[in-house]
């Protein structure tokens, strides 16, 4: 296998295009699981189409919850920075892989996530707490310069916790 080193000499502009999509599409998912850890419904605004829909329930229902499907964007924004902008968490984003034509792109990624009651994450004798590590996969579009999430479908790799931790705040 050959493997090619870019440089401002060698790059193509659609090559170039194409790292700067990626970077963005990359952008959506971040902006949106930084906006759950900062419970910015700004932030999530600016990560979604209008017509967005969320659906956790893959992720859930492993770990026996129901939680439904969410769409519109306004409803995605109220009931997750609502439901998880309380709790103490944290979310990483690792393992961004995209597969971009024209102005759609699917994005598939790791997201593992620390939820604590809130108040609690940063007392070092609080062991009550959820972890997750979830498979994401986004469909996004181009929204004129921004890419935004239209779809994003959140499954369960494993588990360790209390799930209950998640909906205290519901």
């Amino acid at each position: 296998m050959t493997t090619r080193t870019l440089t401002t000499d060698s790059a193509t502009s659609a090559e170039l295009s194409h790292l700067v999509d990626h970077h963005e599409v990359v952008d959506a998912v971040l902006r949106y699981t930084r906006a759950l850890d900062l419970a910015d419904a700004d932030l999530m605004t600016s990560a979604l189409t209008p017509d967005a829909t969320v659906d956790l329930t893959p992720a859930t229902a492993k770990i026996g919850l129901e939680f439904p499907v969410l769409t519109p964007r306004e409803t995605v924004v109220g009931a997750l920075v609502g439901a998880v902008g309380p709790l103490d968490t944290s979310h990483s984003v690792t393992n961004p892989r995209s597969e971009i034509t024209g102005d759609t792109a699917v994005l598939t990624c790791y997201a593992q996530a620390m939820h604590f009651l809130p108040g609690q994450g940063p007392d070092p004798v609080q062991t009550r707490h959820a972890l997750m590590m979830n498979r994401y996969t986004a469909r996004l579009v181009r929204d004129g310069a921004t890419w935004r999430i239209q779809h994003l479908s959140i499954d369960s790799a494993w588990f360790e916790g209390d799930p209950t931790v998640l909906v205290s705040q519901v």
